[in-house]
This record gives C-alpha cells, sequence and structure tokens, in this order.
C-alpha cells in the first residue's frame, strides 16, 4: 500500500510549484514583443504574434464528401434520374437541372439546387445511363456545408501559439503565405569550471567532457532559440566579469556548474557584485540548487552541473520560462498516469524524476538513477514522477512525462 504525502515544502527546499510559479512571475514580466513576418514554410517551431483570423469562409461553397450523385431530394420519386452533368473538384457546376442528378466527385462543389449527395456505392447505373438509387436518402447527406471549419471574421489561432505543421497547414488553408511570430528569443550558453574541455580534446589529470553544452545548445535551437554560445568560463574572476559583460545583447544567460557561495564560484560572485542572485534549493532530485538572478539587466539561470541534473531541472524549469516570455500560454508538460512497473521502498523529501519508459503499459526505471549519468535519459522515453513523502508498490499510479514532451 502506498503513503502519499502532500507535495509541496519540505523544510527550508522549494515545491517545485512554488519555483516554477515564480520564474513563470518574471517571464511575464519581460516577455518579447519585438515580432517579424516569415514566409510560411520559415514559422516551424515560432510562436504567433498577432491572432490568426479567417478571411474566408472555410470551405468558401457546400462540396461533397463522398464520389457519389448530387440531387435535389424532392425530385427524387424512386425512379431513376438522369445524370445532366459530370462535376470534378476544381470545377464551377451548372446549376442542377430540375428531375435530374449529377455525377460529382470528391471535394466538388455541389451544384445550386441540389441538397443531397448519395455515395456511389448505393447507386445503380441502368443499362440507359440513369441512376437508380437503392438506399433511403436525408437532406444535407454527404454534403460540408460553406464554413463548415472557419467562417469569415472568426478567430483560428491566437497570440502565443507554438507553430507546428498542423498549425502551418491551417495557416496554408486559409490562403497565408507569411506569418507574424515572435522574434527568437537570444539565449547565451555557458558553463563553468576548469575541470571541463571541449569533446575532440585531449584529457588532462581531472578533467572531463562538456556534455551538457552539446545537449543545451542542440535543445535551445529546438525551441527555435537563438544560440550564443558563450563557451567555458574558467575559474577566474576577472575573466568571468568581462565574459558577462559580452552578453549585454542577450535575452537570457543560461548557465550550467551551479551557483553557490563557495570560494571558487566565480559566477555567482559577479551576481552578486554587478546584479543579484536568488539561489534556491528546491526539493526536487535530481537538480537541487537552481540560481536565477540578473547580471547588468541580463537575466540569468543557473543549472546544476550534473548531466541529469541539467536535463530535469531545463526540461521542467527553463524551458517552461523560455516558452513563456515567447507569449505562450500553456508551458508545462502534459503527464499521465500509468502504473508504476518498480517499487520504491524509500520515501525521499524532494520530489524525484526518475529517468523512465513504458514498457506493456508500465513504467519502469532505468537501473542507475545517479544525476551524473546521462545515459539514463537516452535510454529513457519519459521522466517517471514520484512525490515528496511516498512510496510505491508495483501497480500504484505515478505520473509520465514523455520526453517528446519537453524536447520541442
Amino acid at each position: 500500500m502506498n503513503r502519499a504525502g502532500k507535495p509541496g515544502k519540505a523544510g527550508s527546499l522549494m515545491a517545485v510549484e512554488v519555483a516554477l510559479a515564480r520564474l513563470l512571475e518574471m517571464a511575464d514580466a519581460s516577455k518579447i514583443h519585438e515580432h517579424e513576418r516569415l514566409p510560411l514554410a520559415q514559422v516551424q517551431g515560432r510562436v504567433l504574434a498577432t491572432d490568426l483570423v479567417s478571411t474566408l469562409d472555410l470551405p468558401p461553397w457546400p462540396n461533397s464528401a463522398m464520389d457519389g450523385y448530387a440531387l435535389h431530394l424532392a425530385d427524387w420519386t424512386g425512379e431513376p434520374l438522369v445524370v445532366s452533368q459530370k462535376i470534378f473538384a476544381g470545377q464551377a457546376p451548372e446549376p442542377l437541372k430540375p428531375g435530374t442528378c449529377a455525377r460529382i466527385f470528391t471535394g466538388a462543389p455541389v451544384p445550386a439546387g441540389a441538397d443531397c449527395v448519395e455515395m456511389q456505392e448505393n447507386a445503380e447505373v441502368q443499362a440507359d445511363e440513369r441512376v437508380r438509387f437503392t438506399e433511403t436518402m436525408t437532406p444535407g447527406k454527404n454534403i460540408r456545408p460553406q464554413g463548415q471549419e472557419a467562417t469569415i471574421g472568426e478567430l483560428i489561432l491566437p497570440v502565443g501559439t507554438r507553430l507546428g505543421p498542423i498549425e502551418q497547414g491551417l495557416a496554408a488553408s486559409l490562403g497565408c503565405a507569411e506569418l507574424d511570430v515572435v522574434r527568437k528569443i537570444r539565449v547565451a550558453v555557458l558553463s563553468t569550471g576548469d575541470e571541463l574541455i571541449e569533446p575532440g580534446q585531449a584529457l588532462g589529470p581531472g578533467q572531463i567532457y562538456n556534455s551538457n553544452r552539446v545537449l543545451l545548445c542542440s535543445w535551445l535551437q529546438r525551441l527555435g532559440c537563438e544560440v550564443i554560445d558563450a563557451g567555458i568560463l574558467p575559474d577566474d574572476l576577472t575573466t568571468t566579469r568581462a565574459r558577462l559583460g559580452e552578453l549585454k545583447d542577450v535575452d537570457l544567460i543560461l548557465s550550467t556548474g551551479g551557483v553557490s557561495v563557495g570560494e571558487a564560484d566565480f559566477l555567482g560572485i559577479a551576481l552578486r557584485e554587478e546584479g543579484e542572485l536568488t539561489l534556491w534549493k528546491l526539493a526536487i532530485k535530481p537538480g537541487k540548487p537552481l540560481t536565477f538572478g540578473h547580471f547588468r539587466g541580463v537575466p540569468v539561470i543557473g543549472l546544476p552541473g550534473n548531466p541529469a541534473s541539467t536535463l530535469v531541472t531545463f526540461a521542467l524549469l527553463a524551458r517552461p520560462y523560455l516558452l513563456r516570455r515567447q507569449g505562450v500560454k500553456e508551458v508545462e508538460p502534459l503527464k499521465f498516469q500509468v502504473p508504476a512497473g518498480f517499487v520504491w521502498p524509500k520515501a525521499g523529501n524532494r520530489r524525484e524524476y526518475l529517468r523512465g519508459r513504458l514498457e506493456n503499459g508500465r513504467a519502469i526505471i532505468y537501473r542507475n538513477q545517479s544525476s551524473g549519468v546521462l545515459r539514463s535519459a537516452a535510454w529513457a522515453d519519459g521522466l517517471v514522477e514520484v512525490l515528496e513523502d511516498r512510496t510505491l508498490i508495483e501497480g500504484d499510479c505515478v505520473s509520465f512525462i514523455p520526453l517528446s514532451e519537453v524536447l520541442s
């Protein structure tokens, strides 16, 4: 039997919901208002800057939903009807002659005077080429009415909509060749620490390869951001100040490596001296340390340095912040309930996000949940949320967040 505690603050640790609410409040206060007009083919992943309002009825005229025959039902007495015209999609039909039917194909305009389309499977062509109908028919059958999808002046997509293939296709159906989108948010990515070197270089004593830079730069590009790669900050205060000062034209500085009160945390020192620094300790695992502040007016988010911690905190906190600054309203990822396919015997005081996947409808987790193991996320297809003060047995319900929800 599971024991579930209430989500919230754990001691001096800030609840995930509280941290997210504060980040979104600050994002709302510094939204990107500049926008640009782009060809429809170039707006994938961008955010709509002005309402998309229909300038036409869609469809612009009644059309057939089937290959078949159009007729005026009152003209049909049960006897076969003469075919007076043939109508293909893209043609303008003549008004229907009384007492006749028209051969019609899917998507073709229904001729004036017709109020029913019978599918060809329910029609028999006689030797004299007249058509006999074999089933009962009703007015409006198989006719898509004018304005069924959209009418002139109707709001189709509101400001703040993230544009994907479906939204692009919908805009195209309304005849839009261009759309107004929020300009790309400019994000500078930097890492901190003398222990980091870039892939391709030879490892020295005590050094590790910088995986977070590649992870974040690629992720930000998928989010439609303009990425400024600021490289690795050495453990030197003068250099740190100078490098941060070069980033004055960005909308956000995103760092990894953590910022604390340690004597080697030069990024934190620079923020405290020339801006402001809020160091949150969150009730989240992995990823307890998270920093928000400003350097000379530029917002700074400092993510933890361990790869899995970087992934989780970016997905659940930094990503919603970036989307909200571009005007997106719904920024939290979809999550749904699934049975646990594992046992969680020890309750913790932090909300845990385990790297897991779904197998046979149940969530299973990677064998090693260390915050330093990025391989766990490569194996996984989602994050399994375990609330604070909770134990689990197999079959208990847990929330599952697909990685596909947060990676774009």
